[in-house]
């Protein structure tokens, strides 16, 4: 898991913000200041997000005075499934682990039904394209 100061999900949904800005300009490279400046936030996390990204092969990125990142394959070729591998990954629901037989048959049921639910989280994601949601988004 990947750890540094925002949460998964929150980490999850900015990348797929940044990459949809991608997607609305396939052609063009995009600094991760002008991400950034789109979004709201720190220039830092945008280059996080894309770090991550790159090295899911999700994005290619250029260094240099006319650097910048763009999307490694076109945008109906990327589901949110691998947006969401390459910046997480994990696990979406967590049980507690408490002492006592009680607690350990709850958990045990509550896995299994976050099991169920995980899964249909998993492939909602791998059905939904970015293009699809770029295309949303600009109604």
């Amino acid at each position: 898991m990947v750890a540094w100061g925002m949460a998964a999900n929150t980490r999850f949904a900015t990348g797929v913000h940044a990459m949809v800005l991608l997607a609305n300009e396939p052609d063009g490279l995009k600094t991760s200041e002008e991400i950034a400046g789109k979004l709201d936030i720190n220039p830092v996390v945008v280059r996080r997000i894309f770090s991550l990204l790159g090295r899911a092969g999700l994005l290619e990125s250029q260094k240099g005075p006319h650097g910048g990142s763009k999307l490694a394959r076109g945008a109906k070729q990327i589901t949110l499934g691998d947006i969401y591998r390459a910046l997480d990954g994990g696990a979406l629901f967590h049980a507690a682990r408490l002492p006592g037989a009680r607690p350990a048959r709850v958990s045990a049921v509550l896995k299994r039904a976050f099991a169920r639910a995980e899964e249909a989280v998993r492939e909602e994601l791998e059905k939904t394209t970015l293009n699809q949601i770029a295309k949303k988004a600009s109604k």
